[in-house]
């Protein structure tokens, strides 16, 4: 795991979260253990059960009984929703903000996206 000061199961939940994204763990795909979870970053069970516990909370996992626990039907777009949002007050917001500051309007950033974008 990650030493950058985050809760050790926030950092569990957002890995499996994007494992889900990426669609490395599709729609129904089981995901590890919490006791595989706690072995692979050598951290406590409990902890990594809170991860996967707030994700099941989320309705992004749900459990079988006496099997483990699943991604739950339409948790990929669930979470792509949620980052899209994430991504729109993270870099968005504070690039129009920053672009009024400067005088620049709506149409000269989009093509400034669209000169920056030729690169891919």
């Amino acid at each position: 795991m990650k030493d950058d000061g985050r809760p050790l199961f926030l950092q569990i939940a957002e890995q499996i979260e994007g494992s889900i994204v990426d669609g490395s763990l599709p729609e129904e795909a089981q995901v590890p253990s919490t006791n595989e979870l706690a072995a692979f970053h050598r951290i406590n069970p409990a902890t990594a059960a809170k991860g996967v516990n707030q994700l099941v909370a989320d309705g992004i996992l749900y459990k079988r009984r006496g099997i483990g626990m699943f991604v739950a039907a339409g948790a990929r777009s669930v979470l792509l929703e949620r980052r899209r949002e994430e991504f729109a007050q993270l870099f968005v917001a504070p690039l129009l903000e920053e672009a009024r500051k400067l005088g620049i309007d709506t149409e000269q950033i989009k093509k400034m996206v669209d000169v920056w974008g030729e690169d891919e």
